[in-house]
């Protein structure tokens, strides 16, 4: 059982891998869901170098990722991740995070259009915790 804040966000991390990603286009926020893949509390998630978030995060690398709330009602900790976002097409980055779900998508790692967007957090805070205040971790 996680006892610390860090613990929980992790558990939360390593255990759920479906959340929302918002970017800015133009001044307006815009949501969409992704896969992420935690690493010592730094996200990395794929897509194709053709898509309007990263065309968005080339003009305002900053992100908010919401993850973790599977749903069953009150009490459901999830969290709100604040945090700045690299598109890489380092080929290193796209070797680990490849796995076969993405052949929907992309011929394989080294298919030209997959890049790997890499989120470092700024700030975590654990929300909706069994009706506690939200819990913040900082980076």
């Amino acid at each position: 059982m996680p006892k610390t804040d860090k613990e929980i966000a992790e558990k939360i991390l390593n255990n759920q891998l479906i959340g929302t990603m918002a970017t800015i286009e133009g001044d307006k926020p815009h949501t969409r869901y992704m896969t992420f893949y935690n690493d010592n509390f730094t996200l990395y998630t794929v897509t194709s170098k053709n898509t309007h978030k990263v065309e968005e995060l080339s003009k305002n690398p900053y992100t908010h990722i919401l993850i973790g709330y599977d749903g069953k009602g009150f009490g459901d900790a999830y969290l709100e991740i604040e945090g700045k976002a690299e598109v890489s097409s380092d080929e290193g980055m796209k070797e680990k995070v490849w796995n076969k779900v993405l052949r929907f998508w992309f011929d394989g790692p080294d298919d030209p259009n997959m890049v790997v967007l890499k989120i470092v957090p700024s700030q975590i805070r654990i929300m909706n915790s069994k009706g506690k205040d939200p819990k913040i971790i900082q980076f």
